[in-house]
């Protein structure tokens, strides 16, 4: 029997990821509609994605004729006949499409969608099996076979499927109030629970992408039920108990795993899931493992992007050479410490939005600022790289260099298309997240307000003591580092807690019109404002946000005697359509290059170009050689960076982010 869901009280219960009563979680969450971007690049954002993305995204998930995913329920259900066509994830990015269209819906309210949603909601709901088993693909099989098979298969993606459905259902619930699919979760919950407590630990740990780790902990949230958290503390438990895979982070017991390993998009969904867990149980094992985790990706294995996943396909960091058998064969995944290549990196986009996931919670686990810093990274960088400016056609993987010279094919060239025939996996992912942007740029604690990100918006939300807030950002962010609030309506006793970005060094806040910059302590990488903050106040918060090169651990030997530019959280890039008649890969950087920040557009969005004098190196031709002399010819050259998100939206191009440097 299904129980209640959890009474919908006060803005938190209305969140992305509900932690208001999360025992181990220092933030709070706010509800979906509390923020709305007003103007700037994330509202832009926010348009694109209302506008383009998720209307196209709909009608591919909803197509007959080459997509297939929901179809395949109107199959399962008996509504249509047919064969199951698709990736066995495709239920998931079904309901990561329904998340989508619901977070939206959360901030427009547009009835449109809400029509949607009830529509797709009741064809899943009768495609679901009595005793709560929902996957199309084996549903479909039964009815022609009449053979049961379910978790089978090592490489099924069933739990993956049934963690999208969760979360989906938990954002529907709160979103609208109406327990429809929350009451198909439920069920698929409670299937995988009787499933699980017979099943074998080898069908057990068949869970290749354990997106139903953070959906059971959600579950557990909105419903209150501790069955779902007994689940995952579960399944956390039996992984590497039996024989398993480093490209599925399995090979040994999560609490002892050293090194972040293996495919990158099931690892950093695996840590996502055990922060979201830690955050209800406290088991301080689970944190000091995800603690050694996040340090070992983001001091050797993360891109200057934030992108995550250097290889196509690769061995195992945890194998040996001088032991063959222990070595085994990875795919789009983490490699070795310090392993980081340009044209061939892979950073699944979806790796990249899980980076985002991993540090979002973990940031609502401990209030601290460097999570955010890497979210932000990840988030204007190698997450909008993902989609083409317009909003109409995406990327599998993001290197961080491309050549129409590159010497082999690789699984994903060619550039961003609408729709990603082996593997779609990406859009719906990517719809989702800008959709939900706005839950990211504030928290909560009992006393403070945190600005997590900057961004022009309304805030009007609640305290969990029910006291009121609002205020208004403006600012022009990631292009200027100016950002201004006004606070109208704030509790006495109530303080504002602004991030200190990891890439300012220099900075001023002013409230009413006064100098506080000395007088403003910071805690955890945020400036605590407390006993100015008023309604009423006016506080100005001064980024300065230079351009700056970055060099590289001397470890990444792709990036030896090379930089990167980076202006406030933007990583720059040169590409082939701002130069003319010149090989890209024959300009260098002087260490001293001055960069001047000017407006540009490409394709039709604005945004912050920078330009400088670079050097121009001797053309040779390379045509039947490895090897040649070296040259010094060098000639002053203009050069225009773009930020790198924002490449391949005019043709096919050449591309770096890293260039030589003179010193």
């Amino acid at each position: 029997m299904l129980l209640a869901a959890v009474a919908l009280t006060g803005s938190a219960q209305n969140s992305l990821v509900n932690t208001q009563h999360s025992p181990f979680a220092k933030m709070q969450t706010l509800g979906l509609s509390d923020v709305h971007f007003t103007n700037g690049f994330l509202a832009e954002r926010f348009e694109v994605c209302r506008n383009t993305m998720l209307p196209e995204l709909w009608k591919t998930y909803t197509s007959d004729s080459f997509c297939f995913a929901y179809k395949n329920f109107k199959v399962a259900a008996g509504l249509d006949t047919g064969r199951f066509r698709g990736p066995s994830f495709h239920d998931g990015d079904f309901y990561k499409t329904l998340e989508a269209v619901t977070a939206v819906y959360a901030t427009t309210k547009d009835k449109k969608l809400e029509g949607w949603l009830d529509e797709a909601i009741g064809v899943i709901a009768k495609a679901q099996k009595q005793d709560g088993y929902i996957y199309t693909k084996s549903i479909i099989e039964q009815k022609k076979s009449g053979k049961a098979k379910m978790f089978d298969d090592q490489l099924s993606f069933e739990a993956y499927n049934f963690g999208h459905l969760m979360t989906a259902a938990c954002l529907h619930y709160r979103a609208t109030g109406k327990k429809t699919l929350l009451d198909v979760a439920q069920k698929a919950a409670d299937f995988l629970i009787g499933f699980y407590a017979t099943a074998t630990p080898e069908q057990a740990r068949n869970a290749i992408c354990p997106s139903h780790y953070m959906g059971l902990v959600e579950l557990y949230r909105t419903t209150s039920e501790k069955k779902y958290l007994q689940l995952v503390n579960y399944l956390i438990d039996i992984r590497g108990t039996v024989e398993g895979t480093d490209d599925n982070s399995d090979r040994a017991p999560f609490r002892k795993m050293e090194k972040i390993v293996g495919h990158a998009v099931r690892a950093n969904y695996l840590c996502a899931g055990v922060a979201d867990v830690f955050a209800e149980t406290g088991d301080k094992t689970l944190l000091s493992t995800l603690d050694k985790l996040w340090h070992n990706v983001t001091e050797t294995k993360m891109y200057v992007t934030g992108g995550c996943g250097a290889l196509y396909d690769g061995v195992s960091v945890d194998g040996t050479a001088y032991k063959p058998d222990t070595v085994q064969k990875i795919h789009q995944a983490y490699g070795r410490d310090f392993q980081l290549p340009n044209f061939s990196a892979h950073n699944e986009t979806c790796a990249n939005i899980g980076n985002m996931l991993w540090n979002w919670r973990m940031f609502l686990l401990t209030g601290e600022s460097k999570y955010m810093d890497v979210l932000e990274l990840s988030l204007y960088n190698s997450v909008l790289s993902g989609v083409s400016l317009d909003g109409s056609a995406y990327f599998y993987t993001n290197p961080l260099a491309a050549t129409a010279n590159y010497p082999y094919h690789l699984r994903w060239e060619g550039g961003r298309v609408p729709y990603i025939s082996k593997s779609n996996c990406c859009p719906p992912n990517l719809v989702r997240t800008i959709a939900e942007l706005n839950n990211y740029m504030y928290t909560f604690n009992s006393d403070a307000l945190f600005v997590n990100l900057y961004g022009a918006n309304q805030l009007k939300s609640k305290f969990a003591d029910g006291s009121e807030v609002a205020i208004d950002q403006t600012t022009n962010y990631p292009w200027s580092g100016n950002v201004q609030f006004v606070v109208k309506e704030i509790a006495p006793g109530k303080k504002i807690y602004l991030r200190v970005p990891q890439w300012c060094t220099k900075y001023t806040i002013v409230c009413n019109g006064v100098d506080i910059s000395k007088k403003t302590q910071t805690l955890n990488g945020y400036l605590v404002l407390d006993k100015v903050v008023a309604k009423g106040s006016v506080i100005t918060f001064n980024m300065d946000m230079p351009a700056t090169l970055l060099e590289a651990n001397p470890l990444v030997e792709e990036n030896k005697n090379q930089v990167t530019v980076k202006r406030g959280p933007i990583v720059y890039c040169l590409e082939s359509a701002d130069l003319k008649n010149t090989n890209l890969f024959n300009v260098a950087v002087p260490s001293g290059i001055v960069f001047t920040p000017k407006s540009v557009l490409v394709g039709q969005t604005k945004m912050m170009a920078l330009e400088g004098t670079a050097k121009l190196l001797g053309t040779k031709n390379w045509n039947h050689s490895l090897y040649q002399p070296l040259t010094k010819t060098e000639a002053p050259i203009k050069i225009t960076m773009i930020p790198y998100f924002a490449w391949a939206n005019r043709g096919k191009t050449d591309m770096s982010v890293w260039l030589p440097v003179l010193k």
